[in-house]
């Protein structure tokens, strides 16, 4: 029983996001993601592991149990276990920082099972990864109003100097064309 249609926005970029993390951590997708709230996870999540690689290097030993058969049910052990409230009766918070973790740690599962010889293994964790989001994921992303936080805090951000280049070059060009502008309105005048 799914609790909305694939149709749905919040639902349909779950599905995208965990397919083109997946593939782009395994060196398999497009150069460019497909669409910005990828693009964001692809930023955040090489962010992450460039700023925490210490707590990367534990997952091998981890997953070290896993096998073609059972990789994906182990992921999600791990992440029921994460998410799963401290009481029966709480609703555990769900966090832009936390939804993240979820694909980053797909991503780590899926370059363990390509480099341990189980790439048959990833075409399924992408669907399924999917389908965990958004059984479990997607409607608090809903009550956040969809995925423009996630976007709006992991989007890559333009650079201080770059934008006070590009503002100056804008206001370069402007006054460069007020001026032709007045010298061809002098000359035809």
């Amino acid at each position: 029983m799914r609790s909305a249609p694939r149709t749905e926005h919040v639902v349909q970029e779950a599905y995208v996001m965990s397919r083109d993390y997946i593939r782009y951590v395994t060196g398999r997708a497009a150069k460019a993601a497909p669409t910005v709230t990828a693009a964001a996870l692809r930023h955040a999540g090489d962010d992450l592991l460039a700023k925490y690689p210490i707590f990367f290097k534990r997952w091998p030993r981890v997953f070290k149990a896993i096998s073609s058969d059972n990789a994906c049910d182990y992921l999600f052990n791990i992440l029921d276990q994460h998410f799963q409230p401290d009481k029966p009766w709480q609703k555990k918070e769900l966090t832009w920082s936390g939804i993240l973790s979820i694909y980053v740690l797909a991503g780590q599962l899926a370059i363990h099972c390509q480099s341990h010889g189980m790439e048959c293994v990833l075409e399924e964790l992408e669907v399924r990864v999917g389908e965990y989001m958004e059984a479990k994921v997607c409607p608090g992303i809903r009550e956040k109003g969809g995925w423009s936080g996630f976007v709006e805090r992991y989007a890559e951000k333009e650079e201080p100097e770059r934008a006070a280049v590009r503002a100056c070059c804008g206001v370069l060009l402007l006054l460069a064309s007020i001026s032709l502008t007045y010298y061809m309105y002098r000359r035809l005048r």
